[in-house]
């Protein structure tokens, strides 16, 4: 795994990037997968917002993405736009076992990215066997959002896809690929 729990302050490039989707899709299990390498079984909602600075080492050098986790539950989504103030790109995460996280993701889009920021839309829980979501469900999420990737926190399957994706956007290195830390 690339990912440092330790950030240095030195001058690295920094990017907001704020999380969405409906509770229970697995944005915190993602984001703490990344973070710790571990995957939490029980579901804990998130309250309001979590940020944490998570490193990836690149063939440009290190870049910074401040994740900021959101709450799904309805009742915190009157924040999310807040959210989305100074946001470098957005993230949409959906459960591939629910067609109608999917269909959501319509609703939080609208909500984040009314200044068109760079995006992408994960479908998580991949590694399921009860898929809801058609390739044409997929297709048109890939066209909403820019780009779509099937993920799953519990298998690591394309974890850091949507990052590579983000990243090179947001860097303007279409070459940029992440590499191990380097030992010192």
């Amino acid at each position: 795994m690339n990912t440092k729990t330790e950030i240095t302050m030195e001058d690295h490039p920094r990017y907001k990037l704020v999380i969405v989707g409906d509770g229970g899709v697995g944005k915190t299990t993602f984001v703490q997968r990344h973070l710790t390498g571990e995957f939490r079984k029980n579901y804990v909602p998130t309250l309001g917002v979590d940020v944490h600075p998570l490193l990836f080492n690149t063939n440009h050098g290190q870049i910074i993405f401040d994740i900021w986790d959101t709450a799904g539950q309805e009742r915190f989504s009157g924040l999310c736009e807040g959210y989305a103030v100074g946001a470098d790109a957005v993230m949409g995460i959906c459960d591939v076992t629910s067609k109608m996280s999917a269909e959501n993701l319509d609703w939080w889009q609208n909500k984040m990215n009314e200044q068109r920021l760079p995006s992408v839309v994960c479908g998580n829980k991949s590694d399921c066997n009860t898929h809801k979501l058609s390739q044409l469900d997929k297709r048109r999420l890939k066209e909403k959002w820019g780009m779509y990737f099937d993920v799953s926190a519990r298998s690591y399957y394309n974890y850091e896809k949507p990052f590579l994706h983000l990243a090179r956007k947001l860097s303007g290195h279409n070459d940029l690929v992440f590499t191990p830390p380097s030992s010192m």
